[in-house]
């Protein structure tokens, strides 16, 4: 398992994790009020249901983040300990909970109350989308194209001039492992992915999300940040 982050004013960020998800539990802790509320992409036609489910993690740690991490973020730690024990290295890629990335989570999301949501963009999402096929089909993991593309030219081209950022991760299939895999941040020493996902300097409101297959690290996940006029 091995992590890459640099972060920019626009800020671009890679994390390669591990794993799969499911649907936790820990939705009866949240009011159907609130999971409403972050169900943002819920009517669009563009994404999946695991694409549509990275927004509304982040909606609802960016809604309450002490609640999240208490629900989901434990429901996620529990399930991918517990599938970690098949493998020999257990103790370098499970989660501990006395680690310094949990106890920042932990401190961080104590203080996250109430930010807005972020909205999904079908432009943004297409230009996720091509970048993930483009990993996948050339066999790279990295912000910028074999061919020298920045995320600042290829979301630069839908909307120039916009604060913008982006978010990668590798090795899940599902919205939940790969938003809680990006909150924790660890063995990124910025915090770069975690920073995005909790913005609120650049006001970041837009986002373009896609998950595809990966053929080095199984999956790949792109979330593109944008911040426009609403």
């Amino acid at each position: 398992m091995s992590t890459i982050s640099l972060i920019l004013f626009f800020t671009y960020n890679l994390l390669l994790p591990f794993g799969s998800t499911s649907r936790s539990q820990a939705e009866n802790s949240w009011s159907k009020e609130e999971l409403k509320s972050a169900n943002t992409a819920g009517d669009v036609k563009y994404l999946s249901g695991e694409e549509k489910d990275m927004i509304i993690y982040m909606n609802l740690v960016r809604m309450d983040g002490e609640k999240f991490f208490n629900t989901y973020f434990q429901d996620f730690v529990t399930r991918h300990n517990t599938k970690m024990q098949q493998y020999s290295n257990y103790n370098e890629v499970k989660i501990s909970r006395t680690d310094k990335y949990y106890k920042s989570l932990e401190k961080d999301l104590k203080e996250v109350k109430g930010l807005p949501p972020f909205w999904p963009d079908e432009a943004m999402s297409w230009v996720a989308r091509q970048h993930a096929k483009d990993m996948n089909s050339r066999n790279y993991a990295a912000h910028s194209s074999l061919d020298g593309k920045t995320v600042r030219d290829r979301i630069g081209n839908m909307y120039p001039r916009k604060a913008c950022g982006e978010n990668l991760a590798f090795g899940y299939a599902g919205g939940m492992d790969n938003i809680c895999m990006l909150l924790l941040d660890k063995g990124v020493a910025n915090l770069g992915h975690r920073k995005v996902i909790l913005d609120t300097d650049y006001k970041f409101n837009f986002v373009g999300v896609s998950i595809q297959p990966h053929k080095g690290y199984k999956y790949c996940s792109v979330t593109d940040f944008v911040s426009l006029p609403r």
